[in-house]
C-alpha cells in the first residue's frame, strides 16, 4: 500500500457507539472523511437521527439507531442485518461517574455504569464479531479512561467500568488475532464534552490544571487516535492502550 493511502478508510464500515455527539461524533466525522461509511448507535433518538444527517449531508454515508447499549435485545433489533457489515467497531457509549463518593454509590448506579461501559460492549462485540472473522479484518477500539488506568478518590464504579475494558481488550486481542482483528483501547484524560460539564465549567478547568499541559483535549483530538488504530496506520498495534492526557499522570511516575 502507498504510504498516502495508509490513513484511507475507504470501503469500511464502522459503528460508534455513543455516535450522537462528544467523541464518538468526534469520531464518526473523522472517519467519514477518511472513507468510511459510518453506522451511529446512541440512545438519543433524536440526537443521533441529527448526527447521522448532518454526515450525510456532508456527502458521506451514514445511518443513526436508536437504542441503548445495556440493552443487547433492542441493540440487535435495531441494527439488525447491519451488524454484519461492521469493520470498525468503537465501544464508546458511555456514563460519568459524577465524582460519587464511594459510600453513596449505590446497587442501582453501580449496575448501570457496568451495564453501560462493560456489558454493552461485551455483547455489541459478539454482534458484529462473526462478520469480521469472515472477512478476515476487523478493528475493535474500546475508549476507556486514564482513571481506569490509575483510580481516583471519587468515582470507583466508573474507575472500575473502565479498567474492565482494559482487561477485555487484552483479552480480546490475543482471542481475536488469529482472524486478522486488531483490539485496542484509548484511555483519555480530561476532555471538553457535554458528558464531562455536567456540573459546570469549573470542574473541567481544574481538572486540566492537573496535567502538564494545563489544558483539556479537544474531541477531535481522541478522534486522531481512533482513526489511526482502524486504518492501515496501525496495522501493526493491538493489545494495547493509548492514553491521551496530556501527561496528567505520566503512567509509572
Amino acid at each position: 500500500m502507498d504510504s498516502r493511502d495508509a490513513g484511507s478508510l475507504k470501503g469500511k464500515v464502522a459503528l460508534v457507539t455513543g455516535g450522537a455527539r462528544g467523541i464518538g461524533f468526534a469520531s464518526a466525522k473523522l472517519m467519514a472523511e477518511r472513507g468510511a461509511e459510518i453506522v451511529l448507535l446512541d440512545v438519543n433518538g433524536d440526537g443521533v437521527a441529527k448526527a447521522a444527517a448532518e454526515l450525510s449531508a456532508a456527502g458521506h454515508i451514514a445511518s443513526g439507531y436508536a437504542a441503548d447499549i445495556a440493552d443487547g435485545t433492542a441493540v440487535e433489533r435495531s441494527l439488525g442485518s447491519a451488524a454484519r457489515r461492521i469493520d470498525i467497531l468503537v465501544n464508546n457509549a458511555g456514563i460519568s461517574g459524577q465524582e460519587a463518593e464511594f459510600g453513596a454509590i449505590d446497587e442501582t448506579q453501580y449496575d448501570r455504569m457496568m451495564d453501560i461501559h462493560v456489558k454493552g460492549a461485551f455483547f455489541l462485540t459478539q454482534l458484529v464479531l462473526s462478520g469480521m472473522a469472515e472477512r478476515k479484518w476487523g478493528r475493535i477500539i474500546n475508549m476507556s479512561s486514564n482513571r481506569g488506568m490509575v483510580g481516583y478518590r471519587r468515582s470507583s464504579h466508573y474507575c472500575a467500568a473502565k479498567a474492565a475494558l482494559l482487561g477485555l481488550t487484552k483479552a480480546w486481542a490475543k482471542e481475536f488475532a488469529p482472524h486478522g482483528i486488531l483490539v485496542n483501547a484509548i484511555a483519555p484524560g480530561v476532555v471538553y464534552t457535554d458528558m464531562n460539564l455536567w456540573n459546570g465549567l469549573e470542574p473541567l478547568e481544574e481538572e486540566a490544571s492537573w496535567n502538564l499541559l494545563k489544558r483539556w483535549a479537544e474531541p477531535v483530538e481522541i478522534a486522531y487516535l481512533v482513526a489511526y488504530l482502524a486504518s492501515a496506520e496501525g496495522a501493526f498495534v493491538t493489545g494495547q492502550v493509548i492514553s491521551p492526557n496530556g501527561g496528567d499522570p505520566i503512567i509509572g511516575y
